[in-house]
């Protein structure tokens, strides 16, 4: 017989899921936004799927990688480590269009040392690169981090990829708008305004007397609590039209 409380469990899990699609969907509208489509990929995979963190790189106009999403300091300070090594399961992933997964650090160390020893810096012990890519085009890569959960299952990795392709689908369905440039404009400018929000983050970082990651949690938080865009928030942090104390302040518990 099965227990109750699994089957609630269950319940919850598949709403949750469903409730990820619906709002990954919910982009392919004139109202575009990809930082704040990658942002909610990256935080729908650690809550959904039970990782630690979640970051993305994308390739700009010059076909160079850039981070342009992560949950958190350590798996934004991972996607840097890979780009300025230009190595890692992320790079690859981006590289070759299949998907990488590492769960034992031994492996880890044989094939990217460097890599290795940077991640393992940050407690993590498994890493899973997920290609974007829709068919021949590949535009960048999702990576997961884990440091004491068990290894994905065959289900979470494959429901990961399904939200990595549906973000893709959001980013590409551009092109069939205007086929000239929207599409790398529209990563362009996902790019710039990641530089945006990485200036925010050191306003209130500086303000607050609080690190990178915590900036960040206040600055994600201020902006989702008065349903104001990431990237507008932060262009308001950096003009000083917006006073990082009221940032801090909607971080703190009432």
């Amino acid at each position: 017989m099965t227990d109750s409380h699994e089957t609630h469990d269950t319940s919850e899990q598949a709403v949750l899921v469903a409730q990820s699609f619906v709002a990954l969907a919910d982009t392919l509208v004139d109202d575009f936004d990809v930082v704040e489509l990658l942002d909610r990929l990256v935080t729908d995979c650690v809550s959904l799927l039970g990782v630690d963190a979640a970051a993305i790189l994308l390739l700009n106009r010059d076909g160079h990688l850039e981070v342009v999403a992560s949950s958190n300091e350590a798996s934004y300070l991972m996607e840097v480590f890979q780009l300025e090594s230009r190595s890692g399961p992320c790079v690859e992933a981006v590289q070759t269009g299949q998907a990488v997964s590492i769960v034992d650090l031994e492996h880890l160390r044989d094939r990217w040392p460097p890599f290795s020893r940077a991640i393992e810096g940050q407690g993590f012990s498994a890493v899973y690169a997920l290609p974007m890519r829709l068919r021949d085009e590949k535009i960048g890569a999702l990576n997961l981090f884990n440091s004491t959960q068990p290894p994905l299952s065959e289900f979470d990795g494959r429901l990961a990829q399904a939200l990595a392709d549906v973000a893709t689908i959001g980013i590409l369905q551009h092109r069939i708008v205007a086929r000239s440039s929207v599409l790398v404009e529209q990563l362009q400018l996902a790019l710039n305004t990641r530089i945006a929000v990485e200036q925010a983050k050191g306003v209130v970082a500086e303000f607050g007397g609080v690190d990178m990651g915590v900036a960040f949690e206040a600055i994600r938080s201020y902006a989702r609590g008065n349903r104001r865009k990431l990237s507008s928030v932060a262009e308001s942090l950096i003009s000083r039209e917006l006073d990082p104390a009221q940032v801090i302040e909607a971080r703190r518990p009432a």
